[in-house]
């Protein structure tokens, strides 16, 4: 098969001739039919994290496609189902948060495309029990955003406890924001997209956010502080920067919801401020199963949309570059393996 190899932290990605394996006892072979690019994966592919993968590796873990081959003790998923190959790979499934709902949380995880291989390759072999299945009417194109730019940013949504009217500001309006946009207004809550690009700020009115700023040419937090303040921050852009000023931007009892990795992983948080006016931070990382399933199951319902762009995986540098550009509407999704 073909896939595309991290060869060296830090190095251009390969294209390389890979075997493929056979799916061991409670593993599925997977034919994959569309894979997301995140930024996650630029950051794995150049070690950027505390935590670093072991090159060489195959990145990649928004990864949708086929079952083409099943090991023993599989029966959660069949040959021909269509299935998502999300962050969360495997779990250990019996310590406290994988028994309470919370298994993106397990100390013993596995992550696609970062400890184990992903789904940038024509084949990818998976825990069956992590694998998600996705509805008949969802096309892979737009079910591979949705498995980890979809699942995350719902999952912010849900942890930020949004009521209907609340103000909610989505910081970072790109693959992962043109989602957090649609969400938060599902829920009931009033949007308003910040970035820096106007081409960003138009998706998220088109996608139902009420008012936007342009963080480069307008303060974002004298501009929220007007609309009364937010009552929800969700900061999606890896900008220290950025999540600072979200929370500058909150009214009291506000939320911020912190989502996005900045490099160098460190805000200054004015202690008055928060504890005067019963300001809290959150930290949200990813969905977990269910929550992809209900990420799916709107998508089936016709309650969001997914803009995409598709690139062949011999592309796959070039489309490094054009993310870390900024130049990409939303999400590319590796389509030509």
């Amino acid at each position: 098969m073909r896939a595309a190899v991290v060869p060296a932290l830090g190095a251009p990605l390969e294209i390389r001739d890979l075997p493929v394996r056979e799916p061991g006892p409670g593993q599925i072979l997977v034919r994959i039919e569309a894979s997301g690019l995140c930024h996650t994966d630029i950051h794995a592919a150049r070690g950027d994290w505390p935590v670093t993968p072991t090159a060489p590796f195959v990145p990649g873990h928004e990864g949708v496609g086929v079952v083409t081959g099943v090991g023993p003790g599989v029966n959660s998923v069949a040959l021909g189902d269509r299935v998502a190959l999300p962050w969360l790979g495997h779990a250990c499934g019996h310590c406290r948060y994988c028994i309470s709902g919370r298994e993106t949380l397990c100390a013993a995880q596995q992550n696609t495309g970062y400890s184990i291989d992903g789904s940038y390759a024509e084949y990818a072999i998976a825990d069956a029990s992590y694998a998600v299945l996705v509805p008949e009417g969802v096309d892979p194109i737009d079910a591979a955003p949705l498995t980890c730019a979809g699942v995350t940013t719902y999952k912010a949504v849900k942890v930020a406890g949004i009521q209907p009217t609340e103000l909610v500001s989505v910081v970072g309006v790109g693959g992962l924001g043109h989602l957090a946009v649609q969400y938060a207004s599902i829920v009931g809550g009033t949007v308003v997209g910040v970035d820096v690009r106007e081409d960003k700020l138009q998706l998220a009115k088109d996608l139902g956010a009420t008012y936007t700023v342009n963080a480069a040419t307008t303060d974002p937090v004298a501009a929220i502080q007007e609309l009364g303040g937010a009552d929800v921050a969700i900061v999606l852009a890896a900008s220290s920067a950025a999540a600072e000023a979200a929370l500058a931007s909150l009214r009291p009892g506000g939320r911020l919801v912190l989502v996005g990795l900045p490099k160098d992983g460190a805000i200054q948080l004015p202690i008055f401020d928060t504890v005067l006016h019963g300001k809290q931070v959150i930290g949200s990382i990813v969905g977990t199963r269910q929550d992809l399933a209900e990420v799916f199951g709107l998508h089936a319902l016709g309650r969001t949309r997914v803009i995409t762009q598709a690139r062949a995986l011999d592309d796959v540098n070039a489309a490094f570059d054009e993310v870390l550009a900024g130049d990409v509407p939303a999400r590319l999704v590796f389509t030509r393996f």
